[in-house]
């Protein structure tokens, strides 16, 4: 079905579109191996998905019916430019995802100035305004990062901006994007000395905000201190990672200074609802190694390994939505599915997950959660790809650690040849200088150059044949 980006769906395409069985193909990603990315994910596509299953969460503020499955829009799919200078979003394919969202039922929207290099607002705000305002609720954020946005001026004109990209005239869902990243000297700076928090207050008052909100990063200092502040701010909903991992094991696993459930529970005991981000932890719970994926499938052989972290997430009867970063169809197909009506976890079930986390936390991973805000690298070096890649062979098991492994030739050869296959030589970590650009933006807190520098250690050492 062949759609112009700007023109209004039809009420029969939409039909159309609702009954869809079809599956999008997806670019098969390059790892360590030769098979894609997510093997489980395809087959868990295939059937019919349910166009009136969807659970829906109630927000105690508005009375919004909100899906429990949210659009992340951090993700939208690319395509190379026309004239060959960089990638641009495939409009295309954005009206395609958003349009089966939302026949399935799919009414939450979260985007950002920052997403897709800039791009993700006004292609968000396209696709969206070709369906019925009262269809969608629409989420984005004030994500004043840089110096130039940081002033009144800079951050006025990034959340007025906002709503021209977004073709509406009010915002259902705004944020104060990454509160916890950099402490509480950054808070002062993006939204309380210049005046903005203020400001969005009365914006909300006037009704061009609709509910007000915070994402967390970080520094728990900073979520505990705006927490203080509730009865004064009357946060309306708040943004946190939550994961079968991160419930008890952030500090192990992403160098964080508190937990999910640290998290969850301070909300909970105010009464303010949770939106969920990151519950696949980057990606991570989708791209298990073959060990921990088996004993998942034990029991449930039919589902996919990433539905688990969406049970899971959807499980806490404080949470409004589930994000997920939907690039492909079969992606957003399997998290319909899980929603549409969602199982909650039963309590073996959460044993079986907690166990999953301890035993992930042997398994070195970087927790990278692709969301690129440390791009683009002043030396074009590709990071997201470069950690994504150790990350995927770690997973696999193809991360040789001695010459007298048994599968250390295979798993040698497997790493070298997929990292060439993912990052093109120029664009690889022995090209980091160490200018610590990609440090301060990083909301996972990586040591980004300390990380790249030992992997190039790793990569070196396999080529000389030396591990």
């Amino acid at each position: 079905m062949k759609k112009e980006p700007q023109n209004k769906i039809n009420r029969r395409d939409f039909f159309k579109l609702a009954g869809a069985g079809t599956v999008a193909s997806a670019a098969a990603l390059y790892g360590c191996s030769n098979k894609k990315e997510n093997s489980d994910s395809a087959s868990a596509a295939l059937g019919e998905v349910p166009t009136d299953k969807m659970v829906y969460r109630t927000n105690p503020t508005t009375g919004d019916r909100v899906s429990l499955l949210g659009y992340g829009c951090m993700r939208w799919p690319t395509r190379k430019r026309s004239d060959g200078e960089g990638d641009e979003i495939d409009q295309e394919a954005v009206n395609e995802l958003v349009d089966y969202a939302i026949a399935h039922g799919v009414n939450y929207f979260d985007t950002s100035p920052a997403y897709v290099q800039g791009l993700s607002e006004r292609a968000t705000g396209i696709a969206l305004k070709r369906h019925p305002r009262e269809k969608f609720f629409v989420a984005t954020k004030l994500s004043n990062f840089s110096p130039s946005t940081q002033s009144r001026e800079g951050s006025l004109a990034m959340y007025r901006n906002s709503f021209k990209e977004l073709q509406v005239d009010y915002i259902d869902y705004m944020l104060l994007h990454s509160i916890g990243s950099g402490g509480m000297d950054a808070l002062h700076a993006r939204y309380l000395d210049n005046g903005m928090l203020d400001f969005l207050l009365k914006e909300r008052e006037a009704g061009r905000i609709r509910n007000l909100g915070f994402s967390y990063h970080g520094d728990v200092e900073v979520f505990d201190y705006l927490l203080s502040k509730h009865d004064e701010y009357k946060w309306d909903f708040v943004q946190i990672q939550l994961n079968y991992v991160d419930w008890k094991h952030a500090k192990e696993m992403n160098d964080r200074n508190t937990d999910a459930e640290y998290l969850y529970n301070e909300l909970v005991k105010r009464g303010i609802p949770a939106v969920i981000m990151e519950p696949l932890l980057g990606g991570r719970l989708s791209r298990l190694n073959d060990h921990l994926v088996g004993r998942l499938k034990q029991h449930r052989p039919q589902n996919s390994v990433a539905s688990w972290a969406f049970r899971y997430a959807g499980s806490f009867p404080d949470v409004l939505t589930v994000l997920s970063g939907m690039t492909y169809m079969e992606h957003l197909q399997d998290n319909l599915r899980t929603y549409s009506p969602l199982e909650p976890c039963t309590e073996e079930e959460l044993a079986l997950l907690e166990d999953t986390a301890q035993r992930m936390l042997q398994y070195p991973t970087v927790p990278c959660n692709d969301c690129k805000y440390c791009m683009p690298c002043p030396y074009g070096l590709d990071i997201p790809a470069i950690l994504l890649h150790y990350n995927r062979c770690v997973n696999e098991g193809n991360v040789p650690k001695s010459s007298q492994d048994e599968n250390y030739r295979e798993a040698r050869r497997a790493f070298l040849i997929g990292y060439d296959r993912s990052v093109p030589k120029l664009r690889q970590a022995s090209h980091c200088t160490g200018c610590n650009q990609c440090n301060p933006h990083c909301p996972q807190n990586i040591d980004i150059p300390k990380k790249l520098q030992e992997i190039d250690r790793f990569v070196e050492d396999l080529k000389q044949e030396k591990l």
